[in-house]
């Protein structure tokens, strides 16, 4: 714990992602309001997506972390998400 290097973020930068994640809120609920069919539910989808990188990133400090750790948290993504799809084939195939 002593060899660790500590990181100061300003607060500015905390601003600017919640301002983002607002944002990003109120634009994942506006889509849902237009009539795109099924491609609303995708782009609320794809909003959701990027505030949850930017929570990993910035608010769970994985952008100043070991690579070792991003690593991981990736793996972990790419098993649920390989869980979702292996349900959504059983699903598809009954």
């Amino acid at each position: 714990m002593e060899n660790e290097k500590h990181h100061i973020v300003p607060y500015k930068a905390y601003l600017y992602i919640l301002i983002a994640l607002i944002a990003l809120t109120f634009m994942s609920i506006g889509i849902t309001h237009i009539n795109l069919g099924s491609y609303s539910i995708l782009g609320a989808l794809i909003f959701a997506t990027i505030k949850s990188a930017l929570v990993l990133s910035w608010f769970m400090h994985l952008k100043f972390d070991q690579p070792f750790l991003r690593f991981m948290v990736i793996f972990v993504i790419m098993v649920f998400l390989a869980v979702i799809f292996i349900t959504f084939l059983d699903y598809y195939y009954r």
